[in-house]
């Protein structure tokens, strides 16, 4: 048997019954650690009563709150696994994300009723669906208050290591959404990490952007404070509502996008203001800057700490490292085009790079190991790292390398380790381009522009090399920080130079401005280099 993370919500209400566990920014809203217990089990008495069976697949359309925490664990003491789709992917991937994992319950709020009803086929194989929210009525009781009439004392399922928890969406940045198997012993693993490695406890107060974090933090018996913001929008936070209620309630410690510390730390230097009460923060889900953990430093009080754990949906977080080391050891290199740093592995965390390839490695024994310093495949095992793709057999296969009895997980990035057994991240496999020189590197080649004070960010894309089959040349699109006037002639001679002067770049001869880069909804950093592709190709041709 495994921990069932909603046990630990049982010992926290044990041993902090009156502390209040989590707090509503946006309504005020608080609920003690005895009161979330006792409401996430009416919850799993009335679903279980209404026909909620251990191993039913629930679809969970609740926007983040006191009910989606308690919803959530409702769900675990059940043994029932939650599907959890990120809204920002866009309509027709998340109807075809529904599609695929074919849930059997639906619990979600009004509005996600109406979207079920205007798009049903999706929905074909939900067998209970219930309301969270009031409907007058168009979509059966409201469960927040039906639920109250029931006793409490829910039996928590004891799970075994491999019985299924949650299926999770990945963001669908780089090719379609996949749904990733998420086995209690994940959750279990992951809540050990950021417990020790991060040291996060009862005395700590946390503001989590991503909503599901909010269950570790409680799950740690810490305090959670749901912000008031569109989590599937970070980079639109209003920094006024989410300093508000930071300084509200004396966070000390927050885990978020870089694009929400972007736009929040712009604000804070903007109007000279010193965040007091935070001692951690946590950047991830996208390439955190030199610049940005400059900018976090100067607004947070002296010795607090910025982390920028790097992972992905398959496997996180498996490496982790502090901005000042970033700032004092490796952010001059990953300006001069040498890739960026994203730390060492974290306890329990192997860390192999590989030959890069395009196919299928079955056994470890067929992959290559690469050299300290080569550029290569990134692949890690470990207890964070899931097993497979729910109703996706190719991608799991593809993804996936047999170690023995173990499997390593194919991160899909391309990187390297440095002699101190720190991983450098160079950009996607699949972004990388294939020249009859050599392969370009989308990381490292962009660094080299993006030094220059005009330029906001590059993509470096392939298109067809006419005269090599199966190659590519090389495109470098540069989009210009806003509000800035130049001549683009002036600036393209520059950045020309700037390209010419390195050996990562040498071989560029095509340029390309572009007004606004397409980009990943969640993260907004995420450049989509596929859509970029197609257009500089057109654009060439009109030349």
């Amino acid at each position: 048997m495994t921990l069932n993370i909603a046990e630990t919500l049982v010992e926290a209400a044990s041993k902090y019954s009156d502390k209040v566990g989590l707090i509503e920014a946006k309504t005020g809203k608080s609920l003690t650690f005895s009161q979330l217990q006792h409401y996430s089990d009416q919850l799993a008495v009335y679903l279980s009563d209404k026909g909620v069976r251990r191993g039913d697949r629930v679809m969970l359309m609740v926007t983040p709150s006191a009910d989606f925490i308690c919803l959530t664990f409702a769900l675990f003491k059940i043994g029932a696994p939650v599907i959890l789709i990120d809204p920002g992917m866009g309509y027709r991937n998340l109807l075809r994300c529904i599609a695929g994992v074919r849930p059997e319950i639906f619990i979600g709020v009004p509005k996600a009723h109406l979207f079920r009803k205007v798009y049903p086929k999706p929905f074909s194989t939900i067998r209970h669906a219930f309301c969270c929210g009031a409907s007058w009525g168009l979509f059966g009781a409201d469960i927040r208050q039906a639920s109250q009439h029931c006793a409490g004392n829910f039996q928590i399922h004891r799970p075994a290591a491999d019985d299924l928890a949650a299926i999770i969406f990945t963001t669908g940045s780089t090719g379609p959404p996949k749904g990733v198997r998420y086995e209690h012993s994940i959750f279990a693993t992951q809540l050990g990490l950021i417990k020790d490695y991060y040291g996060i406890s009862p005395a700590d107060v946390d503001q989590p952007a991503f909503p599901l974090f909010a269950l570790f933090s409680t799950a740690l018996g810490a305090c959670s404070v749901i912000p008031d913001m569109n989590p599937a929008q970070p980079a639109q936070v209003d920094p006024v509502k989410f300093l508000n209620s930071i300084n509200r309630h004396k966070v000390t410690y927050s885990f978020g996008s870089p694009a929400i510390w972007d736009v929040v730390s712009r604000y804070c230097i903007e109007k000279g203001i010193t965040i007091t009460s935070l001692r951690q923060v946590l950047m991830a889900g996208a390439p955190v800057s030199g610049e940005l953990i400059q900018r976090m430093q100067a607004i947070l009080p002296s010795g607090a700490r910025i982390h920028t754990p790097y992972g992905a949906t398959e496997s996180l977080p498996i490496v982790s490292m502090e901005g000042r080391e970033i700032l004092e050891s490796t952010w001059k290199v990953t300006r001069a085009g040498g890739g960026t740093c994203v730390g060492r592995a974290l306890p329990g965390i192997r860390i192999m790079i590989i030959a890069i390839s395009d196919e299928v490695i079955a056994e470890l024994d067929d992959a290559c190991p690469l050299p300290v310093g080569t550029i290569g495949e990134i692949i890690v095992s470990g207890g964070v790292v899931t097993r497979s793709y729910d109703n996706n057999e190719a991608e799991t296969q593809f993804s996936k390398i047999r170690d023995g009895e173990k499997f390593w997980h194919r991160m899909g990035d391309t990187g390297y380790l440095d002699g101190e057994g720190r991983l450098w991240f160079c950009g996607r496999r699949a972004h990388r381009v294939r020249t009859n020189k050599q392969d370009l590197f989308t990381i490292p080649c962009e660094a080299i522009i993006n030094v220059h004070p005009q330029v906001r960010r590059t993509a470096l894309v392939g298109i067809p090399d006419i005269n090599n089959p199966g190659l590519q040349e090389p495109v470098l699109i540069i989009e210009k920080k806003k509000n800035i006037r130049v001549d683009d002639l002036l600036l393209l001679q520059e950045i020309r130079k700037l390209a010419a002067g390195s050996r990562l770049t040498g071989d560029i001869k095509h340029f390309l401005f572009h007004h606004d880069f397409p980009v990943d909804i969640r993260h907004n950093a995420k450049i989509f280099r596929e859509k970029l592709s197609l257009w500089a190709e057109l654009e060439l041709k009109k030349r």
